[in-house]
């Protein structure tokens, strides 16, 4: 099958998204699909290599096909036109995306006839998301009411439309079948891990060190980094490594030193800042405890399929992590994580304590989470969008 990916974004992009898109299209390849990812030239210089950045073998089956050049106030609409030019032009079976505004004007009737058909992968209700960002982010700024109704329109158009839909969690679908009703070709199908994470045994830390815990990810407050911080002065001895925060963005960062400062425990309270995607599995091996403190938002208890979630499971250690409902489709409380009530330091203490102190409960855990990550592999992500493109395909041919 030939398979067309528009993402809108600069590639290869540090964020979580160009790790999801790029191993998407990946594993889509390595199934023996044609794909041609589209996307926005790096705007790193030199440019890197995608494959080398992600820590990849290439493969010829993927194409990478950035758009040339523009002025920044013209991107958005450039890319827009090459993106519905290269869906038009039917060299692609079927095209991919999770960029809302794209599918929608895909999926318009004057294009009905002459483009591919389209499947949209959604991650978050559009609405929902612009609402709820303000408060999570200091750079977003509230949305207008006719903002609101232009995203509510195009959500539910893309959802009748598409000729496939996905989603990354069940309570996310139920949301939009609530709102919109039941449609044909819809899937729930959550990010994944590379399985070759699962080769070997895990790495092993000093039992002489202090305890340590590990937090992979983004630092803006909906995160939950600053649960971990308040968490980490309850539980005297034990020491905390942060991974991520994005390069150039430091007022999070900023934010989470002044508050470790504040509470007498910056000496306990490291951070690594931004490593490369192939050098997450060297950090998560450092822990004793992987932590997942999302605070209770509508993304996170809806939304979120984070890829460290899938990494923490691969990564042989015991997990603690917030109570909500998009995690609790992967995680099970004693079986292969703790879960734990979002927002409450305290309770995030508790969690950590119990895990750090039974060691025959860490052990089980791990081992639990390690088995269900073989589950989430890029491979069957791949195997499951191929049942949607498949049936896309042919509903249009």
């Amino acid at each position: 099958m030939r398979i067309l990916y528009l993402a809108d974004i600069r590639f290869p992009l540090e964020r979580a998204n160009g790790v999801q898109t790029f191993e998407t299209c990946r594993a889509l390849a390595a199934r023996d699909h044609e794909v041609t990812l589209f996307v926005r030239r790096d705007t790193t210089r030199p440019a890197r290599d995608p494959w080398q950045f992600y820590g990849a073998s290439r493969d010829d089956r993927l194409t990478i096909v950035t758009a040339p050049w523009t002025p920044a106030s013209l991107r958005r609409p450039a890319y827009v036109a090459l993106a519905v030019a290269r869906a038009l032009s039917r060299s692609a079976d079927v095209v991919l995306t999770r960029d809302l505004g794209i599918a929608d004007l895909l999926l318009s009737p004057a294009f009905r006839t002459l483009r591919a058909p389209v499947v949209y992968e959604s991650h978050g209700y559009a609405p929902a998301v612009a609402v709820e960002l303000p408060r999570l982010l200091s750079t977003a700024a509230p949305p207008s009411m006719a903002r609101l109704n232009r995203l509510t329109r195009r959500e539910r158009r893309v959802w009748r439309r598409a000729q496939g839909y996905v989603t990354l969690t069940r309570v996310h679908q139920q949301e939009l079948e609530d709102r919109f009703g039941t449609r044909l070709n819809a899937a729930v199908i959550p990010d994944g891990v590379r399985t070759e994470l699962l080769a070997g045994e895990p790495g092993s830390f000093s039992e002489s060190d202090p305890p340590l815990v590990v937090y992979a990810g983004h630092l803006y407050p909906w995160k939950g980094v600053d649960v971990l911080i308040e968490a980490l002065a309850h539980l005297p001895g034990v020491h905390a490594r942060i991974v991520g925060g994005q390069p150039g963005e430091s007022v999070d960062r900023d934010r989470l030193e002044a508050r470790a400062r504040e509470l007498g425990i910056a000496d306990r309270v490291a951070f690594a800042g931004w490593v490369p995607p192939a050098a997450v599995r060297d950090e998560l091996a450092r822990a004793r405890v992987l932590v997942l403190p999302n605070r209770r938002t509508h993304i996170s208890d809806r939304y979120t399929s984070p890829l460290k979630l899938f990494e923490y499971m691969a990564a042989g250690r015991p997990i603690v992590a917030s109570d909500l409902h998009a995690l609790r489709e992967v995680l099970r409380h004693e079986e292969n994580a703790v879960l734990v009530a979002p927002d409450s330091p305290t309770a995030l203490a508790d969690g950590l304590r119990r895990v750090l102190d039974d060691r025959e409960l860490s052990c089980r855990l791990a081992q639990r989470a390690r088995q269900d990550a073989a589950e989430y592999g890029w491979d069957t992500r791949a195997l499951r969008l191929e049942g949607v493109l498949d049936r896309a395909a042919g509903a249009e041919a």
